[in-house]
């Protein structure tokens, strides 16, 4: 029997190979902080605006045909998609992280605004090439051409707190360069001190969705993302475990080209991991599986979880393995706290409801004395172990994506969420609900994703169920040798 679910698309910044060959060697000039009171007048502007052109166009509808009235309302969409994005982009950090982020909800938004948004993935405007070479510069304490033989001064990837160039090392290998924008730390502050600005503009992208969540979320996750430092022992943890992996490829870290603001990492030849959505079948779900047993693996056999899982921190390399990128955001934990998330899947695998409700209130992610009886906690949860509550195939569609969205989010719909908790050791984790999964619904993946997970799970510890579970087997019976 194939069961189907399916889950939020989620979207991200794609860092794609491009053309490159331009040697720079020279001095620049200093880059001035960001202006916080002038981001200030621009976020007020912006909600001053929208709020004006909303009232013109309602008061204009109220005596209009209903087709004047359905043109005046799309008109008003792509006005108000093109000047939130607009803004966006040119501010930079957590006002255009934000837009990032909601773009990842891309079910039900207006489609201008989740065309506008999209374009913050792969097209947020760069910081000029002189003043991103100088800021190189700075951080490294010494000159381009005492770090690198090549560097192109343009960017092939630029986000919200930092861009990506590509050089060369002076020994001869190829190298990604991302650097920070300077002042985005003080940037950054600014927007985070207006709060209520930020959830008002959230609900302009996604009318009805509460907003709090995710403001909550921005606040939480920036200050690590701003320390390429913190970023690089990371992606070093990760490298070194995934060394040599027939699937998985964890760009190695330059230590020596590195600084708190500055990261230097090996350079993937590939393609944007957005390609693979026109493949064929048979390669999603081999790209498919490669994700799943990256998240998975690295979360029961290594203890730590890369809380960011989208498609613009991945590539498809071209010698076929999945290239997975930005270590900003990992999660580390304990062998017990793991062993919190093998009981409440013990026992919902077993459907055993007494077990998973008095599980969850130990774990405080239901709070004591929820009015609902044990079934109804038990199906209320139920839904984000859809993928291994059956051991047989499952594909993952986009029809379920709306649904586990509110019931994430929208307490006035789904009354037990006022009940629940995210405690500490299990906020980051949600993010597989919202990355990960979304993912598979988009690639359209079938598989047995409770065989895959038994082999993964410590207390399982299954043989192999696929042929890339055999190859993975292989490798790891020789990082055990070694």
């Amino acid at each position: 029997m194939k069961k189907v679910v399916g889950l939020l698309g989620l979207v991200g910044l794609g860092f794609g190979a491009q053309a490159w060959r331009r040697r720079r060697t020279g001095t620049h000039s200093p880059i001035n902080a960001v202006s916080l009171g002038q981001r200030r007048l621009q976020m007020g502007g912006l909600v001053a605006r929208r709020a004006a052109d909303r009232g013109f166009t309602k008061a204009r509808s109220r005596l209009s045909s209903d087709e004047t009235r359905r043109r005046l309302q799309a008109d008003l969409e792509r006005r108000e998609a093109e000047d939130v994005v607009g803004a966006l982009g040119e501010m930079k950090g957590a006002l255009m992280k934000l837009g990032q982020m909601a773009s990842y909800l891309d079910e039900g938004m207006p489609e201008p605004m989740r065309q506008a948004l999209a374009t913050l993935r792969s097209d947020a405007p760069p910081m000029p090439s002189d003043l991103a070479l100088t800021e190189i510069e700075r951080s490294l304490g010494r000159p381009l051409h005492e770090l690198f033989a090549e560097i192109d001064a343009e960017p092939i990837a630029a986000a919200s707190i930092g861009q990506v160039h590509r050089a060369m090392t002076l020994d001869g290998r190829e190298v990604a360069v991302k650097v920070q924008y300077p002042g985005i730390a003080q940037a950054i502050a600014a927007d985070l001190d207006n709060t209520e600005r930020l959830a008002m503009l959230l609900g302009m992208v996604y009318p009805g969705l509460n907003p709090d969540e995710l403001v909550e979320e921005l606040r939480e996750r920036i200050n690590e993302e701003l320390d390429y430092e913190n970023e690089a022992a990371n992606q070093k943890l990760f490298a070194d475990y995934y060394a040599g992996h027939p699937h998985v490829w964890v760009p190695a870290v330059h230590t020596d080209l590195s600084s708190i603001n500055v990261l230097t990492t090996e350079f993937v030849p590939g393609r944007p991991f957005e390609a693979v959505y026109e493949a064929d079948l048979v390669e999603r779900e081999r790209v498919a599986e490669v994700l799943y047993r990256f998240v998975f693996r690295s979360l029961n056999r290594q203890y730590v979880f890369n809380g960011d899982p989208h498609p613009g921190n991945y590539l498809l390399a071209d010698d076929g393995r999945v290239a997975f990128l930005d270590f900003g955001l990992v999660k580390h934990f304990a062998e017990e706290e793991v062993d919190q998330f093998a009981v409440l899947i013990r026992a919902m695998i077993d459907r055993d409801t007494a077990l998973f409700r008095a599980a969850a209130e130990k774990q405080e992610v239901l709070r004591p004395g929820a009015p609902f009886d044990d079934q109804a906690i038990f199906d209320w949860f139920a839904a984000y172990y859809e993928l291994i509550l059956d051991d047989e195939p499952v594909t993952v569609t986009t029809d379920y994506s709306v649904g586990l969205l509110y019931k994430t989010f929208d307490a006035k719909t789904h009354e037990i969420l006022r009940h629940t908790n995210v405690p500490p050791t299990f906020a980051l984790i949600q993010r597989i609900n919202l990355g990960l999964f979304s993912i598979l619904g988009q690639l359209g993946a079938t598989a047995n994703w409770r065989a895959i997970s038994e082999e993964l799970w410590v207390w399982t510890d299954a043989p192999p169920s696929t042929p890339l579970g055999e190859e993975e087997a292989a490798w790891a019976a020789t990082k055990v040798v070694s």
